[in-house]
């Protein structure tokens, strides 16, 4: 029969392709050492949580539970907000009431004991006279590698930060969900 199509079966000779197969696909590195190809349309049902839509939204993924910690600072210190490797989402307030004499700020970085890496600052600019109380609030994720560290520095005791933090994911981008939780 002329024009009649006639699928084409090839074989694939690519080490990573096969090696990113078998690691991605533990349970198939036993059958065969080839990877195959057809020029055939194949559909592919996911059939995970996330595809049918019971997986965990990312706001509930990253709830707050009795797994997050919180450091609470003034004056001019430095704290240790995170010493563990992974993805965290970090939420915190600065409340500050200057008194025309002192900067009041306050500072989050990223310590790798060699470097600091100012990833979070608030301050404001002094006129010399006082001024009333006033409040921030941010919310953002941090990713730290092995042997860094999250810290806060505050500058002045006319500064007071509340910092929560929880970590979401480990260094894999493994999603951590918040403690007890079960998926049904």
């Amino acid at each position: 029969m002329s024009g009649a199509f006639e699928p084409e079966i090839a074989q694939v000779t690519s080490t990573a392709l096969e090696a990113q197969v078998r690691d991605l696909l533990p349970s198939v590195s036993g059958f065969g050492s080839r990877l195959g190809a057809q020029n055939v349309i194949v559909p592919v049902i996911d059939v995970t949580g996330t595809a049918e839509g019971s997986g965990l939204p990312q706001d509930l993924q990253e709830a707050w539970d009795s797994t997050t910690s919180h450091v609470q600072q003034t004056g001019n210190a430095t704290s240790t907000i995170i010493s563990n490797a992974g993805f965290y989402l970090v939420d915190l307030v600065t409340v500050w009431q200057p008194n025309g004499n002192n900067v009041a700020a306050a500072t989050i970085f990223i310590d790798d004991t060699s470097t600091q890496t100012t990833i979070w600052q608030c301050s404001y600019a002094i006129t010399g006279a006082s001024v009333s109380l006033s409040g921030l609030e941010n919310r953002f994720r941090v990713f730290l590698k092995a042997g860094e560290t999250l810290k806060l520095f505050t500058f002045s005791t006319n500064v007071v930060v509340d910092v929560w933090n929880r970590q979401i994911a480990d260094t894999n981008g493994t999603l951590i969900n918040p403690q007890g939780f079960t998926a049904t």
